[in-house]
């Protein structure tokens, strides 16, 4: 049920970018052009209808290839380095460009000869218009459709086709319905600086968001460079420019002076000043804040145990105590009588956040892995090196496995049968399953679960 919720929670974005793109320069105002091609067609509205749907399918090709890479090497992406700092880079080019640096676009050859297949007539002569259409409109899609692409990498195998089609919904609806009430466009606001205003918007979330990747490769490798603390301070600053640019404070050197104040302009920058002052209290208070719980580095806290070192103790939210290692959690269990929570988690895991801060702090869930069990911490993405007399060869894929996050998903295909994350446990202190394993789950699912592992 939660994962469903999370996906739709993409999808909604992915729809959001696509309804924000088609008052992108480059898109809007060809619309009266489109529209006008479809009224003086015969049979026009249905002729209109393939035109929006073939929209649609141009974008999900480029999600379906982009899925076709499959589960290890999307895996590979959200939680290696490299990707991550390829991504992080990629964000602030796409920022920059969105800025008005420059445009990112295709080689005009191949442009004009996607034009050109588009006047060929018929039915096949409207999907390469729609083909057109998604290539003309490169220089301002490539950023988000870049951005959600990457952004899809950190979920399930299929959410880049998904998110690919909720994006491309918002095109194929509103070129359909126009063909359909060209009367509409009549309504509709005038070109203006209004639209590089919004570029402008998106290319400053832009910067926020490739943080995100720069604090997947801090956690990932224990630099512990890019505290929550540090990553909320750089999201006010960026946040608040962008409140204070709405509000006609800053300007850059293609924006005209703000001479008059529309309710829009007041209404958004409002809301991004409202949404400024509600991240200070994650810093000032260190409060949890509920809408950002899948992007923001975790609430850790230092936790001990009286009698066990601090190196086999992994940092954990809300002041519960974690253990690094299953055997070492195995054996600590045997010695207090309490069942093992089994925690397979990943730093690049926002679902895995997400329960953390709006599951766990809950005070019936808190209490009940506070006193009924012992945690295991287990992170599949812990790129920390193993021992090398701790290097062993799977039997499941016969690799070598050398560090603590290989090891920790090695345990979770071989033992659990399951690669995803979040996925919880519960063991005795051999080690013996007791209860069936649970993903991402609601306050009232998790309390029975834990309540059934510590009965039996």
């Amino acid at each position: 049920m939660h994962e469903q919720q999370s996906l739709l929670g993409f999808l909604s974005v992915a729809f959001l970018a696509g309804v924000a793109n088609l008052f992108m320069p480059c898109i809007y105002p060809i619309m009266p052009m489109t529209v006008s091609f479809f009224t003086k067609q015969t049979d026009g509205a249905r002729k209109a209808m393939f035109y929006g749907i073939s929209i649609m399918f141009v974008f999900a090709i480029i999600g379906f290839v982009t899925m076709a890479f499959g589960a290890p090497f999307l895996n590979f992406i959200s939680t290696h380095w490299l990707p991550n700092l390829v991504f992080f880079v990629i964000f602030i080019i796409f920022g920059v460009s969105l800025l008005g640096a420059f445009e990112i676009v295709l080689p005009h050859q191949f442009v004009n000869k996607i034009d050109g297949m588009s006047e060929s007539g018929g039915w096949l002569g409207i999907f390469f218009m729609a083909l057109t259409l998604v290539v003309v409109s490169f220089s301002c899609t490539a950023p988000f459709v870049g951005s959600l692409l990457i952004l899809a990498t950190q979920g399930e195998v299929w959410r880049p086709l998904w998110g690919m089609l909720a994006f491309g919904l918002p095109f194929g609806l509103v070129f359909t319905l126009l063909a359909m009430f060209p009367q509409w466009l009549k309504s509709m606001p005038k070109s203006g600086g209004w639209m590089n205003e919004m570029k402008a918007v998106m290319g400053f979330a832009e910067f926020a968001l490739a943080l995100k990747f720069l604090s997947n490769i801090d956690q990932a490798y224990h630099f512990n460079l890019l505290h929550r603390s540090t990553f909320l301070m750089i999201w006010i600053v960026i946040f608040g420019l962008i409140a204070l640019y709405i509000s006609g404070f800053i300007r850059l050197p293609k924006d005209s002076k703000v001479k008059s104040y529309h309710w829009s302009r007041v209404v958004f920058s409002m809301l991004f000043f409202v949404f400024t002052f509600y991240l200070i209290p994650g810093i000032v208070q260190e409060k949890p804040l509920d809408l950002l719980s899948g992007i923001l580095p975790p609430q850790d806290n230092q936790s001990e145990l009286a009698g066990v070192p601090s190196e086999k103790l992994r940092p954990m939210p809300h002041g519960l105590t974690g253990f690094s290692d299953f055997d070492d959690a195995l054996a600590y269990a045997q010695e207090v009588n309490k069942p093992v929570l089994v925690d397979f988690t990943g730093y690049a895991c926002a679902n895995c956040r997400k329960m953390e801060e709006n599951v766990w702090i809950k005070p019936e869930v808190l209490e009940r892995l506070k006193n009924d069990y012992v945690i295991a911490s287990l992170y599949v993405d812990d790129k920390k090196e193993l021992p090398k007399e701790k290097h062993y060869k799977s039997s499941y894929d016969d690799e070598l496995k050398t560090t603590i996050g290989d090891k920790n998903m090695d345990l979770e295909i071989t033992k659990f049968n399951n690669n995803a994350q979040p996925y919880y446990a519960v063991v005795d202190a051999s080690g013996k399953t007791i209860v069936n394993p649970v993903g991402y789950s609601s306050v009232e699912d998790f309390v029975k679960f834990l309540d059934e592992g510590k009965k039996k």
